[in-house]
């Protein structure tokens, strides 16, 4: 076997390569000039006041929660078909991730499950836009008591819209990613998105250890021989300009990035709308889906095999497939701490044990979408 066809890759090249020069030649390698820069592309881009560059989507949830002031003796809702990334914030803040279940067709929050976790220390939800399609923002917000911040896990949305208006833009704050599986990358990296310039100060204060200013702004300063004032408790959670220079050039392709995977995307759909078993995701009118994975659902019912021997045999012949993502629920940490089993949330177990992503990225050429298709067309 020859052929091999990654789940995903980045498109990186001279451009990105290049633009590492200016911070590596000036010796400014930490958050400076150049991520200043890709926060002011970004929050131009999604339409939000506010862009704060961090080190990971991780980090990024973990200073939207405690900048709104979650801790100890709150709940936050999640879902339970996500990144484990999402829950495991929630603990960092000492609060407690209290599990929704999703819906099969969208792979996003059920709304009426959300509905029956609202506590009187309800804190916070977080609404994940998974695989780059936007929640139902408005119809979560709608059972929400007033008071409870709606959160924005938008790891995979980068560029993605709902009635015109940006991921980043939905909810109070919002978190995204940069790893590579995205669909613009720096390597790791995550950014912070909101429209109030309070909740914008603190997390831009906590990213940097708590300090009153950064260091950019201090070296540039009357008095750079002072160190500055730690008036909160802080993180090390800074992007490097090295990765800043690099979202930067990455932003700029961003549009075209997805409209090239959304053209594929519905190349698959024709081209194998015809299996009986396999249930693709579509974009629903009025939205712009990021596409950062082409997630399928296999039919246990219907399908020749079990989804992992198609996946298997998929891997033999040189394409790589993975599961959508896990169900938290069922992971053991959670499971056990919490003392969950996997039929309490029946349709994010579902979706952990039959979902099937398929290779979309902007690396893969006619020849490997023809391929793949074929493939899958072969098992029956």
């Amino acid at each position: 076997m020859t052929r091999r066809i990654a789940i995903s890759a980045p498109l990186t090249g001279e451009e990105e390569w290049q633009a590492c020069r200016e911070p590596l030649l000036s010796g400014w390698l930490t958050q400076g000039p150049q991520v200043a820069a890709f926060e002011k592309a970004f929050a131009e881009r999604h339409q939000v006041a506010h862009a704060i560059a961090v080190s990971s989507c991780t980090t990024a949830l973990h200073l939207a929660l405690a900048a709104v002031g979650v801790g100890p003796g709150d709940e936050v809702i999640v879902p339970a078909f996500t990144w484990v990334a999402t829950a495991n914030a929630v603990l960092y803040c000492g609060a407690t991730p209290v599990f929704a279940d999703i819906d099969r067709a969208t792979y996003n929050l059920d709304v009426d499950s959300v509905a029956r976790r609202v506590t009187p220390r309800t804190r916070a939800l977080i609404a994940v836009h998974l695989f780059g399609r936007c929640a139902d923002v408005e119809a979560l917000r709608a059972v929400l008591p007033a008071g409870v911040v709606l959160i924005e896990d938008a790891a995979c949305a980068a560029g993605a819209a709902w009635q015109g208006r940006p991921a980043g833009s939905l909810g109070s704050v919002a978190a995204f990613s940069f790893h590579p599986r995205k669909s613009v990358t720096t390597g790791e990296g995550g950014m912070v998105t909101t429209n109030d310039a309070q909740l914008a100060r603190r997390v831009d204060q906590m990213r940097n250890h708590g300090a009153s200013i950064s260091e950019e702004h201090r070296h540039s300063g009357p008095r750079p021989y002072l160190l500055p004032e730690f008036e909160v408790l802080g993180y090390n959670y800074r992007m490097t300009d090295l990765q800043g220079a690099v979202g930067r050039v990455q932003l700029r392709k961003l549009d075209t990035f997805i409209d090239e995977r959304a053209r594929w995307a519905a190349w698959y759909r024709d081209a194998l709308g015809g299996i009986p078993w396999l249930r693709l995701p579509d974009e629903p009118r009025g939205m712009r889906h990021g596409w950062q994975a082409f997630v399928t659902y296999i039919d246990p019912q219907r399908a020749p095999a079990a989804r992992n021997d198609i996946m298997q045999r998929l891997e033999q012949q040189g394409i790589a497939t993975r599961p959508g993502t896990h169900a938290v629920h069922m992971l053991a940490y959670y499971r056990e701490r919490f003392g969950l089993s996997a039929g309490d949330l029946p349709g994010a177990r579902d979706c952990a044990e039959q979902t099937m992503a398929i290779p979309l990225h902007n690396r893969m050429s006619t020849e490997d979408y023809e391929y793949v298709a074929a493939c899958l067309r072969e098992i029956g």
